[in-house]
Parts: C-alpha cells; sequence; structure tokens
C-alpha cells in the first residue's frame, strides 16, 4: 500500500492497493463526518473539503435549482448521496440531481445500482485536479451528465458510448447556454451569496424570455 499526501487547499490523501471490504468498512465508520471517499480499482482518496470547496459546490448546487425552478423542471436533489459499483467504484458526488429518471428514485430511502437508475446530473467541484479519475467512476455508474468547475474553468461533460465528451450545451437544460454559469461562478468568492443567486435568476429569466 503507498499513499501520497496533496497539498491545500484541500487535505487529501490517496491510498493505492486498498480493497474493497475496506472501503465499505471506512465508509461505515466514517457516517456523517465531513470527510469524502473515493474508491476507483483499488485506489483510495480521502478528502477534507475546504471552505473554497464547499462555497463552489453550495453555489453551483443552487443554481441547478434555480434552472430547474425557472424552466419548471422537476428534480429530485441527493447531495452527496454514495454511489457504488461493488468491488469496483464507489464515489459522493459534491451534488447530485434526479430529473429524468426522478419517479424511478423519488421517495426511496435507499439508491441500490443493482435496480435503479444513476442520476441524471451530477456537479463536481474539482480544485485539485481529480476529475479524471472521478469521470471513470460516473461512466462506470453510467451517469449521464457531469459539471465540473475547478476554480477557473466550467465544463460540461456527455456521457456518449462509454466515455465522457465537453460540449457546450447540457442534457438537463439543453435551451439555455449553460457555459455562461462561470462568470457567475467567478463572482462567488467577492459577492454576497443571495445576490448573486438573485443575479443568476435573472439571467436565466432574461434567456428564457428571449427564446419565447
Amino acid at each position: 500500500m503507498t499513499a501520497q499526501t496533496l497539498a491545500r487547499p484541500e487535505q487529501s490523501v490517496q491510498l493505492s492497493g486498498i480493497s474493497w471490504q475496506t472501503y465499505e468498512t471506512l465508509l461505515a465508520e466514517i457516517g456523517d463526518r465531513q470527510i469524502r471517499l473515493t474508491y476507483n480499482r483499488g485506489n483510495l482518496e480521502i478528502m477534507v473539503p475546504s471552505p473554497e470547496h464547499e462555497r463552489f459546490k453550495e453555489v453551483l448546487g443552487r443554481f441547478v435549482e434555480t434552472l430547474a425552478e425557472e424552466l419548471d423542471v422537476k428534480i429530485e436533489p441527493l447531495g452527496s448521496t454514495t454511489f457504488k459499483r461493488p468491488e469496483l467504484s464507489g464515489k459522493e458526488p459534491d451534488k447530485c440531481f434526479y430529473i429524468q429518471n426522478l419517479s424511478a428514485v423519488k421517495g426511496k430511502k435507499r439508491i441500490d445500482m443493482n435496480q435503479d437508475p444513476p442520476p441524471d446530473l451530477v456537479v463536481e467541484i474539482d480544485i485539485t485536479s481529480r476529475s479524471e479519475n472521478s469521470l471513470q467512476i460516473y461512466a462506470d455508474l453510467g451517469v449521464p451528465e457531469v459539471w465540473i468547475y475547478n476554480g477557473v474553468r466550467f465544463r460540461i461533460n456527455r456521457l456518449e458510448n462509454g466515455e465522457y465528451v465537453e460540449c457546450d450545451r447540457s442534457l438537463a437544460f439543453p435551451s439555455l447556454p449553460i457555459l455562461e454559469i462561470v462568470r457567475f461562478l467567478e463572482q462567488a468568492e467577492t459577492m454576497d451569496y443571495l445576490e448573486l443567486v438573485k443575479a443568476f435568476r435573472n439571467w436565466v429569466k432574461s434567456q428564457i424570455q428571449q427564446n419565447q
């Protein structure tokens, strides 16, 4: 087993040669603590999110909810629910949403990837350049769309033939130029949270009016 400690802004340790059973045991032991585990084919990352990570996570998640509200799209937000492909991979997304498959999981207390669909949209804040590993896991899970923001760049990734392709349109909200979200994210550390959400909502409304 080897370990590598990564530098801040997020405190992270990566381990290799970890069994699936060890990953399951750690998940059970950690419980609701503010520690995130990512397992991919024997490699385990243990991460303590930074304030920067959490700020962007909350803002981008709120943007998804605002889009759904203004476009009258029904969603089921499941936050950082743990999704697993036993013996292969497991991950807790920063934010996830059921949209097209909402009815399949509505009201469920547990999600079983052997019989339930994956979330339709996953949001990832990638401050420490973990996105390639994350995308492989989400491809294993069959997540149709992953949004990634690294503090500078915002990407929309759509699953095509088992691999993610970077796109300029969202499957969840195809009528709007979602990539323009980045200019609002750039203000997240300087602008009041609710004022930022209000500005974003006004932008969404203006885009809807232009499309009518």
